[in-house]
Parts: C-alpha cells; structure tokens; sequence
C-alpha cells in the first residue's frame, strides 16, 4: 500500500492532511477529536496577545450554496482565538504530549513588533509544539488592527517578521499568505529572504457572500450590520491551485516547501495540490461541513489512487505537474481538437446545443428527434458543451493529428509554429524577423 507518511520541513506525520488554523482548532477537545479520527496534523487555532479578541455573539458564518444545496463556500467573521493565552498553551502541550507522532503547528498573530513575537515564540516552544505558522492572511477584524493580511500585503513585513521569528526560535517557521494581493510571488519571495522555512496558502479571500433583500444587510448580519469575512471552501479551490502553481515554479523559489490550503474536499483535491508542489495539505471547510471523519475518506481515496498508479509514496507525485504549468504565449497552436457527441448516452436535454447556439459559436445542430450534432466546421474546441452536458462523458473531445483537415479554416492542421513565440500572426515574431 502507498505510504503516506509525510515530512514537512522536519516536522513528520502520518500522512499529509492537516486540519488549518480555523474553528476546528481551537481547542483540546476538538484535537484529540481529529487525531482520533485521523488526520495527520492540526494548526491550532490563531494565538495571539494584545488585544484583548471578543468575537461577536451573532452568526459568524455567511454560506454560498450548489443547486443541491451544496456547500460551496463560507464566509467568516470569527476573528483569531479568544479563549485565554494560558490555557491554549497548557492544551497544545498535553496534546502533543499524548500524540508525538502528530504533527503540532501553532498560529499565531500578533503586533508588528520584535518584542511581542519573541515573547509568544518562547511560549510556544515550552509546549514542544513542532512548529509556528505566522498568520499574515486574516483578512478581517485583525487588519484592520495592523495584522493578518495587513501585514501580509507589505512584502517588507512580511521579510522583517520572518527574519525576527528566525532569530527568535529553533522551531520551523510557515509563513501563511494571504490571497487578497495583485501577484502571490512578492510575498512568497519575501517570505523567502526572511529566512522561513515555508509557506502555507491560500488564506480566506476577502468577501461579502450575500445581502438580506428584507434588511439589507450583507450576511452574516449582525443586528442589521454586516462586515466582509474570509471566504473558503470549494470555490475557492482553483484560486488556491494556481497561487500555490506561481510560487512552485517561480525562480527565486522554487524548492520552497509549500502547505497547501483553499477547498480541499476529496483525496482528488489533495493529490492535485501535492501534484503542484504542496508537501501538506491544510482542510477546515470539509470537517466544518462533514465533520472530522472525512479524513478516512480522504486517507483511502488518495492510498488506493496512488496504489492504482503505482506512486510508492508523496515523493512519486508531489511537483510532478509543475513543469507542465506554463504561460499562454508557450501553448501549441497547432493541438486542434473538436467536440464529439456520444448518442448512445446522450439524453437529449439540449443544453450544449442552446448554450453553443446562444453564447458560443453555433456548431452544434438540432437534427429531427432532438438529435444533437457537431459542425467541425464552426467548432472551435471551446468544450464550453463539454463542460455544460449533465452526463459525463457523452461529449468528449478529438484530437485531429497533423495533417488532418480542419473543416473550421479549410486548412491542414500543421506544425511548423509551435507556439504564439513563433507564430507568424504574433507582431512580436514579425518584428523579430
């Protein structure tokens, strides 16, 4: 069987699902709870110092729901732990004392100052937790105190706080990102030069989830006010996917050990982070919807795909679909590929007809007996009616090799420009000619 045992910048567990520095984490109780249940890891929820944190006695929660009332994604308003410093201290301790072989990361997120994050680090480090993660993502009510993602948009604090925290502590030190940013590889890099041993990513994204149309109060509402909150969860997932891509192959850090976090849900979702260079996996939205016995699925879904495949362990699959991340301008114009429908499957619903018919480039046609057809000749290979068809895999799509005929532009498929480098249609390419 696959081993799953994992070694994240030296701290090791069982396998590599963490739950994230959320709710779930907040104390003793609900730990020994996952542990019990499975899960390799736990960032216990955010510490901090000064201020004093009171959280609202309302509902700290906005949700965006499927069609099938599926959760897609909450919104929090819950702020960073409230439960006094000296007794998450005590539990982390007593945890990690029962469960060595877990791993045991504590958040934390105080003031901008030397002094206040040697003292916390100093305390951290008498509960034999394994590691800290420096919570520079929290988009709400910590920043605008001048911490979180306050302080996670300033590349330069970010250097300067990573740096302190190594001076300060013999413990491995992640650095966790925030989302709400023009280009995830400045703080990365920061990161980086400050000497951190890792990053974690995606925090929440900055969001308003909904707006109560009787109040209008943007929800959670809280005696008829709303604030924006952290939004996670599934929808998230393929902002997550393409941020924790940039740091991967980014020169100036690639290598860099990444957590990575933002709507994993399934095995799938975990073996597609570690796929793109993430060493851990962080969950909290799926235990907060399914609670924390979803690792066993996760756990066996991910053991038997990688058994499947014949990946021995993480190392087999972790980066191995870095290199085939890349920027458009390198993509092979020449890969033309055209819709097929499988009538044997089809439902005759008509949806990729009306879609491609109304927004799309009217290729498909309506034959007698709501038969529904492919024009190769004005099929563009959008798979916009792949990706609407409600049966999987009735419409798939066909490569056509190189010499083939593209109906489309009458044109044999060629391939002598590989790409929109070269392409004589690029004025970049002509000029350099």
């Amino acid at each position: 069987m696959a081993d799953l045992r994992c070694d994240f910048v030296g701290i090791k567990s069982p396998n590599p699902f963490w739950l994230a520095s959320a709710p779930p984490t907040d104390k003793e109780y609900n730990v020994r709870r996952a542990f019990e249940a499975g899960w390799g890891g736990v960032v216990w929820k955010t510490l901090g110092t000064d201020p004093p944190i009171v959280n609202v006695n309302g509902p700290r929660y906005g949700a965006v729901w499927g069609a099938d009332r599926r959760l897609l994604g909450l919104n929090n308003i819950e702020l960073i732990t409230d439960r006094p410093l000296d007794v998450n201290l005590r539990e982390i301790k007593a945890v990690k004392r029962d469960y060595p072989d877990r791993a045991m990361v504590v958040s934390l997120m105080v003031p901008c100052e030397e002094e206040a994050w040697r003292a916390i680090l100093g305390m951290v480090e008498e509960t034999g937790a394994d590691g800290v993660e420096l919570n520079f993502g929290c988009p709400h009510g910590m920043s605008e105190r001048g911490m979180g993602s306050a302080v996670g948009q300033v590349p330069e604090y970010i250097e300067m706080v990573a740096r302190w925290c190594k001076a300060h502590t013999r413990m491995p030190v992640i650095v966790k990102l925030t989302p709400n940013i023009t280009d995830i590889r400045y703080p990365a890099r920061a990161a980086h030069r400050g000497g951190a041993d890792a990053v974690s990513l995606i925090n929440t994204v900055s969001s308003i989830t909904g707006v109560d149309l009787d109040s209008f109060s943007p929800e959670p509402s809280i005696d008829g006010k709303g604030s924006h909150g952290g939004y996670c969860g599934p929808a998230v997932k393929p902002i997550a996917l393409n941020m924790v891509a940039e740091i991967a192959r980014d020169p100036e850090t690639r290598g860099l050990p990444i957590s990575g976090i933002g709507g994993v849900t399934t095995w799938r979702d975990a073996a597609e982070f570690i796929a793109l260079g993430a060493g851990s996996v962080q969950v909290c939205t799926a235990a907060m919807t399914y609670g924390f016995k979803v690792v066993q699925e996760m756990i066996a879904g991910l053991e038997q795909w990688m058994d499947a495949k014949g990946h021995a362990n993480l190392d087999a699959i972790r980066g191995r679909a870095v290199p085939n991340v890349t920027d458009w301008q390198y993509l092979n114009l020449n890969y033309v590929t055209k819709a097929r429908i499988d009538q044997d499957v089809c439902i005759k619903c008509g949806r990729c007809y009306a879609v491609c018919e109304d927004t799309s480039h009217q290729a498909i046609a309506m034959k007698p007996g709501r038969v529904f057809e492919v024009i190769d000749a004005e099929c563009v290979a959008c798979n916009l009616c792949v990706n609407v068809c409600p049966v999987e895999n009735c419409i798939t799509m066909e490569r056509l090799e190189a010499g083939a005929l593209d109906e489309r532009t009458g044109q044999v498929v060629r391939p002598e420009y590989a790409n929109w480098t070269t392409h004589p249609n690029n004025p970049m390419a002509r000029a350099a000619e």
